[in-house]
């Protein structure tokens, strides 16, 4: 059957126009914090003794952290109103496409729209490699991964320390933007290995070339 898909992930700015509709609050905002990269607290947020987990420290568990404080305190969206929205959960995601009259896709929508009419390649566009000719920053890249020793240094040869606007980067055979790297995307299908979780799909700009 056929069905129509965003062409970016949600952004800031379209993420404020939800709330300021329905004066939604996300689950981060209702619990208070959220894991910030270490590399990304602002060093106001790290003035206080923030938790961390034991087998990845480079994530910090921070007051306050949310869609729109995403780096702790002192952070905010003003500057990257066309950045993805994050620090949402399932259900924050699932409530803003019920107020658009959309929904989730599911995990095989998703791939197939992701893949852009690509059947068996390694890459949205194809086999080619992630970058064009160049070194450094005179290399093109072709989407927002971690570039560098991670976590503790991102080179940033994709021009992005962290997120890229949403419509960064050439989009696939269908429009789509950012299928790979940037955000992961929440799906409507649930993990049936994590019992209780949904399926992300798509990586991050955490992730490397090879994920």
């Amino acid at each position: 059957a056929s069905f129509g898909i965003d062409t970016t992930a949600a952004s800031n700015k379209d993420f404020a126009e939800f709330v300021e509709a329905t004066g939604y609050k996300t689950e981060s905002e209702n619990f208070d914090w959220s894991f910030v990269l270490d590399l990304q607290t602002t060093e106001e947020a790290k003035e206080e003794n923030l938790q961390s987990i034991k087998e990845a420290p480079h994530w910090l568990a921070v007051p306050g952290a949310s869609w729109k404080v995403p780096d702790g305190k002192g952070s905010d969206i003003e500057n990257i109103p066309h950045h993805p929205a994050v620090h949402l959960s399932w259900n924050d995601a699932l409530a803003y496409c019920k107020w658009r009259g959309m929904r989730l896709p599911t995990e095989t929508e998703w791939e197939y729209a992701a893949r852009g009419g690509h059947e068996k390649k390694k890459y949205p566009w194809g086999d080619t490699p992630a970058t064009e000719a160049g070194e450094g920053r005179l290399k093109k890249w072709k989407m927002n991964v971690w570039q560098g020793d991670f976590p503790i240094k991102n080179t940033k040869e994709d021009g992005y320390l962290s997120t890229a606007p949403v419509n960064s980067y050439e989009p696939n055979n269908y429009g789509l933007y950012n299928t790979i790297g940037n955000v992961w995307e929440w799906t409507a299908t649930k993990d049936i290995i994590q019992q209780g979780n949904y399926i992300l799909r798509g990586g991050s700009y955490l992730d490397s070339i090879d994920g």
